[in-house]
């Protein structure tokens, strides 16, 4: 390990993309700092302390909510946009030819997906600052005029530009994904955080409860890395053909089908869907009409109550696996794939056995992978109880993010050093 990264260290072009990501890193992390004028940043924190919804909100936008920073929204408008835009990659045919069109075609699809980020921030950056607005009992946030209004949106908006912007120009280094590592950034930030406020209420007669936390945060990182690189290999064979002189093919190798294909897309898509009700029923919550005004409370009551919560988001992340791997994964193309290119899986016929044996292979793993996922996502309820240490949660999201991020960076650093290390013949 360490001559691996004296290694990284040594090679020049490496050490000087590195360099500029961390830099990168650091201007994203100054910005989250820099707040919008007009705000009570001390009540903010109280607000999201108090609302585990928005506080899961504020995990990746990297603390930039609570301190109502220009770069408050991170960049979860351009994630947004990316998963509508692959969806309706795989729903659109003009969309999906398009997508088959190589790098033109890619790049026409990148371009879409920034400027459908631009209106997808404001109206996110809208919709915040109005529930902010209607919080007056907490007082967080000042009467603002149309004109500060209008700046405040433009600012934010800016602010998840230049993000998305950092995040290309990482990307171009080569060392990791840019987007991926701005939400790791922005995780990774609130550990110092997190053990200040562990040790500034340290009590000894906790340090077992202690104990425990650091042991099923070490289980849970080794558990994570397991079902992240789990896959199933399926045997795939190669008939042999003879063209004039020459034999092709014979060879026996392998399909690797993932365990979890889907990555931490369903967490994202089931954590929209678990913030859309309560937000939009904190606008109503000061209605005229009592039906319509309880109602409001009554849904913002029903998702602070841990039980229902945890249930509820587990259930998304589940469905949400298997949909998503649906649409992304086509066992009849692979299928067709193989019996064009002479290649089948043995003791299975080829063509439409080959298709339903893949999907059933496939339906297997996904729900163990589904499973993960979905235990992963309700971690932090159900190890809070257990430990009993508050001021530390297991942000099992977070850590199969940054699990992740690290493995994913770490194969792109691996395989430039592949490339600088071959020699020709």
């Amino acid at each position: 390990m360490w001559q691996k990264l004296i290694q990284i260290w040594k090679t020049k072009d490496i050490r000087k993309d590195i360099l500029f990501v961390f830099a990168m890193l650091i201007i994203f992390r100054i910005a989250a700092h820099i707040p919008i004028p007009g705000i009570d940043v001390t009540g903010l924190k109280e607000f999201f302390a108090s609302n585990q919804i928005l506080g899961l909100l504020n995990i990746f936008s990297g603390g930039g909510m609570e301190n109502f920073s220009v770069v408050m929204l991170g960049i979860a408008p351009y994630i947004t946009a990316s998963i509508i835009l692959q969806l309706l990659t795989m729903i659109v045919p003009a969309l999906e030819r398009l997508s088959k069109e190589g790098a033109a075609g890619r790049q026409k699809i990148n371009k879409w997906t920034r400027w459908l980020t631009i209106p997808l921030a404001m109206l996110q950056s809208y919709g915040f600052i109005t529930i902010l607005q209607r919080q007056s009992q907490l007082d967080i946030l000042t009467n603002l005029s149309t004109g500060q209004f209008a700046r405040a949106i433009v600012t934010i908006v800016a602010g998840t530009i230049f993000l998305m912007w950092i995040g290309e120009l990482i990307s171009e280094r080569k060392v990791g994904n840019g987007i991926s590592l701005l939400i790791f950034a922005g995780i990774v930030s609130g550990i110092p955080v997190a053990l200040q406020r562990t040790i500034a209420v340290f009590d000894p007669a906790q340090l077992f409860n202690l104990l425990i936390f650091i042991l099923i945060a070490v289980v849970t990182i080794v558990v994570i890395v397991i079902i992240t690189e789990g896959q199933r290999n399926v045997p795939v064979n190669y008939a042999r053909r003879i063209r004039g002189h020459r034999a092709y093919g014979g060879v026996a190798t392998h399909l690797p089908l993932r365990v979890n294909m889907a990555g931490v897309i369903p967490i994202i898509f089931a954590i929209s869907i678990v913030l859309f009700p309560p937000m939009i029923a904190q606008f109503f919550v000061r209605a005229q009409a009592v039906w319509v005004a309880g109602s409001a409370q009554f849904i913002i009551d029903l998702f602070q109550n841990q039980v229902f919560y945890g249930i509820f988001y587990f259930t998304l992340v589940v469905a949400f696996t298997y949909f998503y791997t649906f649409i992304v994964f086509h066992p009849a193309q692979l299928a067709e794939n193989l019996q064009k290119q002479g290649g089948f899986i043995p003791g299975i016929r080829p063509g439409r056995h080959t298709e339903v044996y893949i999907k059933n292979i496939v339906s297997r793993i996904i729900l163990a992978g589904a499973l993960f996922l979905g235990t992963v996502a309700i971690l932090p309820i159900i190890m809070q109880p257990i430990t009993g240490v508050s001021t530390m949660v297991i942000g099992g999201t977070s850590l199969l993010i940054v699990v992740s991020v690290v493995i994913e960076s770490m194969k792109q650093i691996e395989s430039q050093l592949v490339m600088r290390d071959y020699d020709g013949f």
